[in-house]
């Protein structure tokens, strides 16, 4: 076995490791680190902890000796509450960067990530892309919801009721009855929204092991689950199988079309793309999506459907949706388990119920996810659903502009918004925000407790919670107002179309003319390292990673 750690066994470093009370015979073993997001701030993260001394007891039996480390631990409910929640995109890049100096400067030989909340997956995922040494994932596993009068409550009704309330919304029940009773366990929120959206994601990667995604917070199964993955890591450094083995082209396609068949959140096409620049690919995230376009929804879970992620993790989860998906993915990828994902599925049996449709009997045609491009974007991204003819596809009106979220919930507490309209927040991208802060999300349930949602579209260079499905939504628009892209110089009745049928978003007004407009610039301030981000960060169509041009 040839192990990174032993060629900078230096005497110092083994001074400093028998201090920490390792034998000689375990200056030999393969060191490998234990990587925990773990905080108190937030109960996404308020159990990793205890999953960390399961993890680390699991890596001592199997002949590895465990070195825990700690990551930043970003929350939207929580980190989100200051400068317009920029703090939460921009913690990804953090996570990647607190992996790289802790593990990669130490020379460790391989890695086990404990995954949580929206950001830690992808930050991994970039992570294990970047120093490409073993690794594995953790899944951290969803929060178990409330209840009121028998029936479920989350912290997605937590939200929209708050927000609509504000607009004259009705709430199913008092926003604080709501707020007392929506989670009552650790884990991440309780839907398809991009923490469980993510964790399908590593699942279809083959970054963890097979049905693992989604789970239950803190369950016995994810207990389970952790040693499993403990006892694997020792086997992958043996073996060095590193994650670029597995992150490979077809892994993504395979993510994709996961994705799409469990109608997640958009997050994920952003998150995808960094992983493939970490891994040092060519690989167009965006392209491979329209490629995967005629996936259908296979499984309807919150804010899809009415499915709880309870019943969806009973019925397979992402393994059943994998093996729902065979005819459309790639079996020949090699996976953490050092087999093939064809292996890994060919004897897998779909438990039931029955919340996981045939390919051939799906919930709803795809795509639920659509990108578009056209002459006021090079791409964007809008988000579906089940495709019943509930939502339009089609829309042309005049633009309202404004420059910041809040700007517009104020125009539409005020009556200002009218049927028709083409609603535009701006200055919210990964530079303007910065890192896409600005609570576009608010503008959607504004929008829809105001009766507007499907009388009007909602277009923004920033993006939205992985909770967020109504109306007609275009996100993520590049490039974005802050670099000069046309939604920067739209004005107030300028004719926008949206065809999801042709893929298109386009702006009625003449390139010269748009090309003679001044854009609003860098209108929101930023300090401190949210200052760094906004200089060094890349744009979309790198899913906004902080790396250096590649020459």
């Amino acid at each position: 076995m040839k192990l990174r750690s032993l060629s900078a066994n230096s005497p110092g470093r083994r001074a400093n490791w028998k201090a920490l009370g390792l034998s000689p015979e375990d200056m030999e073993k393969p060191k490998i680190a234990v990587v925990n997001s773990s905080s108190e701030l937030a109960i996404c993260y308020a159990h990793l902890d205890g999953i960390a001394q399961i993890v680390k007891e699991e890596i001592r039996k199997a002949g590895g000796v465990p070195f825990e480390v700690r990551t930043a631990a970003p929350s939207d409910f929580i980190t989100g509450a200051n400068k317009a929640g920029s703090y939460i995109l921009a913690g990804r890049d953090i996570i990647a960067n607190d992996i790289e100096v802790q593990v990669e400067a130490a020379m460790l030989d391989g890695m086990i990530c404990l995954t949580s909340c929206d950001k830690t997956p992808p930050g991994h995922l970039m992570a294990a892309a970047r120093l490409n040494i073993p690794t594995i994932l953790v899944i951290g596993g969803y929060q178990q919801a409330g209840e009121i009068d028998g029936e479920p409550v989350d912290v997605e009704d937590v939200w929209s009721g708050a927000v609509g309330e504000r607009f004259g919304g009705k709430p199913k029940f008092p926003v604080a009855d709501m707020a007392e009773n929506a989670i009552r366990g650790p884990g991440v929120c309780a839907g398809m929204a991009t923490a469980n959206t993510m964790h399908c994601v590593v699942e279809a990667l083959g970054m963890t092991l097979p049905g693992h995604a989604p789970v239950r917070g803190n369950s016995p199964k994810m207990q389970a689950n952790a040693r499993a993955c403990a006892h694997r890591i020792v086997e992958m450094v043996g073996e060095d199988l590193k994650p670029r083995q597995i992150m490979t082209e077809g892994a993504f396609r395979n993510a994709i079309a996961t994705v799409l068949a469990v109608s997640g959140s958009i997050n994920a096409i952003k998150h995808l793309q960094a992983v493939a620049v970490e891994a040092e690919t060519d690989i167009d995230i965006f392209t491979l999506w329209e490629e995967m376009s005629d996936v259908p929804i296979l499984s309807a879970v919150r804010p899809t459907g009415e499915v709880r992620i309870e019943a969806f993790e009973d019925a397979g989860g992402a393994r059943a949706v994998l093996k729902r998906l065979e005819t459309r993915i790639d079996g020949d990828v090699l996976t953490c388990t050092g087999r093939t994902m064809a292996e890994n599925l060919k004897d897998y049996v779909i438990p039931g119920p029955d919340v996981i449709h045939a390919i051939d009997d799906p919930v709803s045609e795809g795509p639920a996810i659509a990108i578009l491009r056209g002459s006021f974007a090079e791409t964007a991204v809008v988000r579906l659903g089940i495709r019943d003819g509930s939502r339009p596809e089609e829309f042309s009106g005049p633009a309202r502009v404004f420059e910041d979220s809040m700007e517009c919930l104020q125009a539409i507490e005020d009556g200002k918004v009218k049927e028709g309209d083409v609603v535009i927040a701006r200055n919210q991208g990964l530079k303007g925000g910065p890192a896409m802060g600005g609570g576009a999300s608010m503008v959607l349930f504004a929008l829809d407790a105001a009766g507007l949602a499907k009388t009007t579209a909602f277009v923004t260079d920033g993006q939205l919670s992985g909770l967020c499905l109504k109306g007609l939504t275009v996100a993520e628009v590049h490039p974005e107002a802050a670099t000069g892209g046309p939604i920067g110089k739209v004005r107030d009745g300028d004719r926008i179309t949206i065809s999801v049928e042709n893929r298109s978003l386009d702006i009625d007004v003449p390139a010269e003319e748009l090309a003679r407009r001044e854009g609003p610039g860098l209108r929101i301030p930023a300090h401190g390292y949210l200052d760094t981000f906004r200089h060094d960060v890349r744009d979309m169509s790198t899913g906004g990673v902080l790396l250096p041009e590649r020459s």
